[in-house]
């Protein structure tokens, strides 16, 4: 007993029990907490990784280079997952045109098939977030109505209350949000690009993302206060009432004063 009292009070039981502590809680949280991450696309061949290798060596190497690690300036590629891939090269963004603040949409310089391949490749040298599934963007299965305070809460200061843009600081800017497709725009919130923070399934559900994208759907519709002026809010707005209001009172005061003298 005296034998066992000692060990009980070892100066090693608390690093061990706590070692115990986090693995017990980390073992957990794997198995609770919802994740977004997989190795590879699971409908990713070994064709489609050779072919995409030979698609980033040809198109991307030179800037993130041969092995996609990155340098100082370009970000690795390791562990980003198919969903950024899909992301910046489905909307243009990459191969970047030229060096700036941050690298604007523009005309898509590969083909679906193409986009997928290269996709695989780069989910295939580190875990990261896949491309998301029909079910998760459809806008049909979302509440708009929820959608839109999780938006305004969480994305309304840089793209503007309905998504419309704006700009940020240093040269950067938020894109407008209608013309993206529903996949962009659940893969943006799930990889953070440019000056975007992530939005894991932690911060926002799958369902929360799905609400915001049915939320971005309803905006492309008829604006049911008529002229939207350019959807930008109280600034427009605004400045309607003080050009044109104030000027139809100016003009009418003067017409008034005219014909009175």
């Amino acid at each position: 007993m005296k034998a066992l009292a000692a060990r009980r009070h070892d100066r090693r039981a608390p690093a061990l029990l706590l070692l115990l502590a986090l693995l017990i809680v980390g073992g957990v949280y794997a198995v609770v907490v919802p994740s977004s991450a997989q190795a590879t696309n699971e409908t990713a061949t070994a064709d489609d990784i050779a072919a995409g290798e030979k698609l980033f060596q040809a198109n991307c190497s030179t800037c993130h280079g041969p092995s996609a690690a990155g340098t100082d300036s370009v970000p690795s590629l390791i562990g980003v997952g198919a969903a950024a891939v899909d992301f910046q090269v489905g909307t243009g963004r990459m191969p970047m045109q030229m060096n700036g603040p941050q690298a604007p949409a523009k005309p898509v310089q590969f083909d679906d098939e193409q986009i997928r391949q290269l996709a695989a490749y780069v989910a295939s040298l580190g875990a990261g977030p896949a491309v998301p599934t029909d079910e998760q963007v459809d806008p049909a299965l979302g509440d708009s109505a929820s959608g839109m305070a999780l938006f305004r809460t969480n994305c309304a200061m840089c793209h503007n209350a309905i998504g419309a843009g704006g700009a940020l600081s240093q040269g950067k800017f938020a894109p407008n949000l209608w013309e993206t497709t529903p996949t962009h725009l659940y893969e943006a919130m799930l990889t953070g690009p440019q000056s975007m923070p992530v939005f894991n399934d932690a911060n926002l559900t799958s369902e929360e993302k799905r609400d915001i994208i049915a939320f971005l759907d309803e905006q492309g519709e008829v604006v049911p206060g008529g002229l939207d002026l350019g959807s930008l809010g109280p600034v427009s707005e605004g400045l309607w009432a003080w050009v044109v209001g104030l000027g139809l009172l100016i003009g009418i005061s003067v017409w008034i004063g005219a014909k009175s003298s």
